[in-house]
């Protein structure tokens, strides 16, 4: 009995997945999400330097 055998075996390497050629949809759809990203970026940056949203008001209890 060798030492070696015991243990995990190595998995084999995946195959390289081929690169896709994007056409125009693809290229228009990734840059739209990449514009959304930014805009809620830009959303929880403007939310983050402000307090808490509810005010004061009169608060009610659930008693009668």
């Amino acid at each position: 009995m060798s030492g070696r055998e015991g243990g995990k075996k190595k998995p084999l390497k995946a195959p390289k997945k081929d690169s896709k050629e994007l056409d125009e949809d693809d290229l228009a759809l990734k840059q739209k999400q990449k514009e959304q990203q930014k805009a809620l970026e830009a959303m929880k940056a403007k939310a983050g330097q402000k307090g808490p949203l509810t005010g004061g008001g009169i608060k009610k209890s659930g008693k009668k």
